[in-house]
Formats: structure tokens, sequence, C-alpha cells
């Protein structure tokens, strides 16, 4: 191979591999984002269903132990916790990611991408000077 070709293909599989990184990413996000939607399905189902002072029976791997119902809850609600901040820094990585993979392949940067929304501080901080 000669040294053009070789840059070529260096070029393609560089490419390739951003690429493939930003496409697993985003099945993370979907595969945990399924996951928490199961979980607050559950959270549900338990507000729902059963009395506090009654037991659940709860999957873990291939086996169900029965647990208190406030517990359970608990254990849910922190998994939960995990999940939202997994979530979020994976999306944060994803930006960085999308931007490596299009500065590649020479493509100008996403405009408005790293936007982010409004603090809940920042919100009241407006809506006082609006309502003056």
């Amino acid at each position: 191979m000669d040294g053009e070709s070789q840059r070529i293909l260096e070029y393609l599989t560089e490419v390739e591999e951003a690429a493939e990184d930003v496409l697993t990413t985003k099945q993370q996000i979907v595969d945990l984002d399924s996951k928490r939607n199961r979980n607050r399905e559950a959270l549900n189902a338990l507000k729902h269903e059963v009395s506090d002072t009654e037991k659940v029976k709860v999957c873990f791997g291939n086996m169900f132990i029965k647990f208190p119902k406030v517990k359970t809850t608990e254990m849910i609600q922190k998994d939960q916790e995990q999940l939202d901040k997994e979530i979020n820094d994976l999306r944060k990585g994803l930006k960085a990611k999308v931007n490596h993979l299009n500065e590649i392949q020479g493509k100008p940067e996403l405009r408005g991408y790293h936007l982010s929304p409004l603090s809940t501080d920042e919100i009241k901080a407006i809506n006082s000077v609006l309502k003056r």
C-alpha cells in the first residue's frame, strides 16, 4: 500500500471508531432509560397495590426475595437517582463525542448544541423581574 492509501485507511478507521463510540453511547442511554422506566412502573405499582406494613416480592437476578415495602421503595428510588446521574453523564459526554466526530469529518460544529436549561434560581429571578 502506498502512503496515500494508508492515510485514507487511517482516516476512515478513525471516523468509524468515533461513529461507533457515538452509537454505543446512544445505546447505553436507551438501555438505562428503559431500566429507569421499569423502575418508575415498579414504584407506581408499589404505591397503589400494597399497604405499608406488607412485604413485597422483589426479583434479584433469578431469585425472588420478600422485602418490606418501605425498604423496597427506598432501594428503587436510590437506583432511580443513580440511573438519572449516569444518563446525564452519558448525555454530556455524547455532546463531546458528536463534536469530535464532526471535527474529524470536517463538518462545522453544531450550533445551539451546548444549550442547557435554566436552573430553578434563574427562573425565579426572571419571573421576579418580569412581574415588576
